[in-house]
């Protein structure tokens, strides 16, 4: 039987998360692993719910309404703010929902990879050896998250962005689209590398770096 999720983000990014469900469903064949119950959002503007509409996937109101829940109900986060993502766990803990982990299929994960509960990897995404994904960490598509690297809970990893092998990336950090981190560095929780820099030293904690090489 198909356990129920429901997506947390009426959003582009919520509604992203929906193309990864329908992708693995497709995968499993004739056993469907998710039955999309459907989306909380607690103001999702009129477009939105317009385009989630299109999708056939209901709204169910704001997230509070995950307290009524099944407890075998499920959630993801489709939120891209590392931020906010920790803000809505937080707010979500209460209810004592499992939070799904969802990889695309024409994702690949290598051999010893640690993925926590609500961690979202992309398609085209490449997660090579030895890695570990913390809570909640999104890896968005043809990202590549090198060898013995560490994304702690809440990360953000951007399209076509370059995390390079043994790098660690601390609590709520985000990386931009197309930028690069390399071999062997440490970015400080809270931390934003904008898109396009290539980090060639250690950032501290709640800075924005930026530009080649990122300062």
């Amino acid at each position: 039987m198909s356990t129920p999720l429901v997506i947390v983000g009426c959003g582009g990014h919520g509604r992203e998360l929906l193309t990864i469900v329908q992708a693995v469903n497709e995968a499993a064949g004739g056993k469907p692993p998710w039955r999309v119950a459907g989306a909380v959002d607690d103001s999702p503007s009129t477009v939105n719910r317009d385009r989630l509409d299109r999708l056939a996937v209901p709204y169910l109101g704001p997230l509070e309404c995950l307290g009524g829940m099944d407890p075998q109900t499920h959630y993801v986060i489709g939120v891209g703010t590392p931020r906010v993502r920790a803000d809505i766990d937080r707010r979500l803990a209460g209810y004592r929902l499992p939070a799904a982990r969802l990889i695309h299929p024409a994702a690949t994960v290598g051999g010893d990879a640690a993925i926590s509960e609500g961690v979202v990897v992309f398609a085209g995404a490449r997660i090579t050896t030895n890695v570990t994904l913390g809570r909640h960490a999104h890896v968005n598509q043809n990202a590549t998250v090198g060898h013995d690297s560490v994304l702690a809970d809440y990360v953000a990893v951007h399209p076509l962005a370059a995390v390079s092998g043994d790098c660690h990336l601390e609590t709520g950090v985000l990386v931009g689209t197309t930028a690069a981190v390399l071999q062997g560095l440490h970015v400080g929780a809270w931390s934003t590398v904008g898109a396009g820099a290539c980090v060639t030293r250690d950032v501290p904690a709640n800075a924005v770096v930026k530009g080649v090489p990122a300062r």
